[in-house]
């Protein structure tokens, strides 16, 4: 199929992008690198009157690292988040997730703000997302504002976005020194959608776990977070194995997947919970 007619509109500033943004309301999108909006165009499951393409606007193509926080821009590539050393020095999690992102093709176009910003459970950045405790750049009509990213998400492809607002940026979190991440997912082939994915944070001192946390991918209808410090607060490496049947229920308790022709509910709710098991037990040996 092809997509529904539209007028394209090229933005040259940020105040432009606002302002057609502002015009057009709820007939409008915006358009970054389109890996997710241009298939959802040509399925027609989107119709928008006007596509506003933001790769134009000066300024949304920056990739910043401060000692709080890793700051991508509205248009930079999953393949320029993946690639900056001096990200993944600060934050390993962003490549260690940017790399079970479809295929190289879609992270040379695709965008990581553009991705949280489609707000679907099934992707691998919303989760990174709420995990770094990131906040949400936006520009409106009304001024900028900040978002907290576990704000930001209220349900399946639903944001607090409004309609003559952008994303501008998003700032990851950075964590406490002594934290050691991993992110880890299971799909049917390479580049799938994940049948469930999770990543963990796992903060230790003298060589135990002082505080942990996991989120999740494709088996929450929202982006959350698992804190699992009382499961295993205390935990060194060599015991991790003990603590392991509180850690799956845990797991499987807080997750609520739903079934599909690819995997019951119980089978990715399974999936999840083993998933988190061999990761902690993995990132735990480092």
């Amino acid at each position: 199929m092809k997509p529904a007619p539209f007028v394209h509109h090229a933005p040259r500033t940020l105040d432009e992008a606002v302002a057609v943004l502002a015009e057009v309301g709820h007939d409008g999108k915006v358009l970054a690198g389109g890996q997710s909006l241009i298939p959802m165009l040509s399925m027609r499951l989107a119709a928008p009157a006007h596509l506003v393409d933001i790769n134009g606007v000066a300024g949304l193509d920056a990739l910043t690292v401060d000692e709080g926080y890793v700051r991508v821009g509205a248009t930079v590539r999953h393949r320029g988040v993946e690639r900056s050393e001096e990200a993944y020095a600060v934050l390993p999690l962003l490549r260690q997730a940017l790399l079970n992102v479809a295929h190289p093709a879609i992270r040379n176009r695709g965008t990581t703000v553009g991705s949280i910003a489609h707000a679907d459970a099934a992707g691998e950045m919303p989760s990174i997302a709420v995990l770094t405790d990131a906040v949400i750049e936006v520009r409106g009509p009304q001024g900028s504002r900040e978002i907290a990213a576990g704000e930001f998400f209220t349900g399946p492809l639903e944001t607090e976005l409004a309609a003559d607002e952008l994303v501008t940026a998003v700032r990851f979190g950075r964590f406490a020194p002594g934290t050691r991440t991993g992110f880890v997912e299971s799909a049917r082939r390479s580049g799938d959608y994940a049948m469930a994915g999770v990543g963990v944070a796992l903060t230790a001192a003298e060589g135990t776990v002082t505080a942990a946390r996991a989120s999740f991918v494709s088996v929450t209808d929202v982006p959350d977070v698992l804190d699992l410090t009382p499961v295993l607060a205390g935990a060194s490496a060599g015991d991790i194995a003990s603590r392991s049947d509180d850690l799956v229920t845990a797991v499987r308790e807080h997750v609520a997947p739903e079934g599909d022709i690819h995997a019951t509910a119980d089978y990715r709710r399974m999936l999840a919970a083993e998933l988190t098991r061999r990761l902690v037990a993995e990132v735990m040996s480092r």
